[in-house]
């Protein structure tokens, strides 16, 4: 709650209580002298304050947060009496005698203090319950926004485990696949070590943003799948076809990653066998479509299945759900020659 708010509703509770006392002079003043009308508009006002600020920021916060309204209703039905109550005495003895002589033992208060108490319930319950269902609604709203800030920060740091959990992977990578041809190509690991540093300056100076620009991110993933091909030389058949029309779409950074990361990782290279990966990726009208392939073999790859070999794809599939939850489709196939994944995004035009 901000200071300014604070301000805005302490303001907002001095013009109130101040309307409503000079309602009340305005009222009594009709029957009563203006000095005695200016008595009973205070004191009704000061005690009208009293209980329900006691009633709306004491015992209602409390029981909503203890989640219990029952014994708040009893609370609330007990003030209500008090304040009317406090009424009656008010409207008893602080109004201005009759004019007329009337014998003595005609004047008793005692009928006349419980005819003003039921008289004064109507208006108690209706100050008491305004009150209660104004505070209520703040109350509610205020945790009603707690809950959505305490929902987008459980998101956001699952969302930042995930990430963490994809960019060590893929900088491992690379870094392994420099460390071999230092031995055997150094020209070719120089070259690599040049796409690293590119690679290594998009996940340090944009990775940490919520969206980054789709011709970026396409950039990062050329840069991947370029590393990949020199590594595999001749052993793989890569092809990849990139086609983005808009350049001001915007995407969850490393979104893409895994998908590629999986075809490399699990295409078939059993001798015999034409291993093979094909990425196709295509962006218009803010609809990205994304398929990726590659030769696979259950064989080979059974030993793989150990439960590590599936995080990524484990990891793509949660942030779609927390980042895209209604703007994705994603289908995984396998008939176990050839895997396939194809996904359907659609992409926002604003940071």
């Amino acid at each position: 709650m901000t200071k300014s708010f604070v301000v805005r509703e302490y303001v907002f509770t001095f013009i109130f209580w101040l309307v409503f006392a000079i309602v009340l002079w305005c009222n009594f003043q009709i029957a009563t002298g203006k000095y005695l009308a200016m008595i009973q508009a205070v004191i009704i006002t000061i005690s009208s304050f009293t209980f329900t600020h006691f009633l709306t920021n004491k015992l209602l916060p409390k029981a909503l947060r203890l989640k219990k309204m029952k014994r708040f209703l009893i609370q609330a039905t007990m003030v209500i009496f008090l304040l009317s109550l406090v009424y009656s005495v008010i409207f008893t003895y602080l109004e201005v005698a009759p004019k007329t002589s009337l014998p003595p033992h005609i004047i008793d208060h005692l009928p006349i203090l419980w005819q003003g108490f039921y008289m004064a319930l109507p208006a108690s319950f209706l100050i008491n319950g305004s009150a209660c269902g104004i505070k209520f609604y703040k109350e509610h709203g205020r945790i009603e926004r707690d809950h959505i800030l305490l929902q987008q920060a459980h998101l956001e740091n699952q969302l930042k485990l995930l990430q963490d959990q994809i960019n060590p992977h893929v900088v491992f990578n690379i870094l392994n696949h420099i460390h071999i041809l230092m031995k055997t190509d150094t020209r070719l690991a120089d070259f690599l070590l040049m796409k690293f540093s590119d690679i290594l300056r998009y996940q340090l100076y944009h990775c940490n943003q919520n969206i980054v620009p789709l011709d970026k991110e396409i950039e990062y993933l050329q840069n991947l799948v370029e590393v990949e091909k020199l590594r595999w030389g001749n052993e793989l058949d890569v092809k990849a076809c990139w086609n983005i029309n808009n350049k001001k779409s915007f995407i969850a950074p490393l979104l893409l990653v895994p998908f590629i990361e999986n075809a490399f990782k699990y295409v078939c290279r059993l001798p015999g066998h034409n291993g093979y990966v094909k990425i196709d990726c295509k962006e218009e009208n803010n609809l990205l479509s994304f398929y990726v392939e590659n030769s696979y073999s259950e064989r080979m790859n059974y030993k793989k299945k150990d439960g590590t070999g599936g995080i990524g794809l484990q990891n793509v599939q949660k942030r779609l759900k927390l980042q895209y939850p209604d703007a994705h489709a994603l289908s995984i196939e396998s008939d176990g020659l050839v895997y396939q994944i194809t996904l359907t995004l659609k992409l926002s035009e604003n940071e």
